[in-house]
């Protein structure tokens, strides 16, 4: 039981050096997490049920994910070489095409919820 306590603190840990290198290397998470809480603080006003407020912020927070994927992408592919490859090129456009995606679904899930307040 104590060994699996430390494991998941051990996980935990280096869950939030990998969060800490995102904040402190990408400015793109910055401004997602400001959106996050402008978005947020909308979600908690507005007369939404617990069932739209939950989609919309759970949202917000798969966004932050793909940016840390996105990111993780970027060092592998730099990590292996700095030279210009298509190949390295595509892979860090790919990883960036998949916050843009998510971002997008969370833009129509408030969209749909927006259209249904009116």
């Amino acid at each position: 039981m104590w060994q699996q306590v430390m494991r998941v603190r051990q996980r935990a840990i280096w869950s939030w050096e990998g969060f800490a290198h995102v904040w402190k290397t990408e400015g793109s998470l910055a401004q997602w997490i400001v959106a996050n809480i402008v978005f947020g603080i909308l979600a908690l006003v507005l007369p939404l049920t617990a069932g739209e407020r939950g989609m919309l912020l759970m949202g917000g927070i798969i966004v932050l994910a793909a940016e840390c994927m996105n990111t993780a992408i970027e060092r592998i592919v730099d990590d292996i070489s700095t030279e210009k490859r298509d190949a390295a090129k595509q892979a860090k456009d790919c990883g960036s095409a998949a916050v843009a995606v998510t971002a997008i679904g969370v833009g129509v899930a408030w969209v749909c919820v927006i259209v249904r307040l009116f």
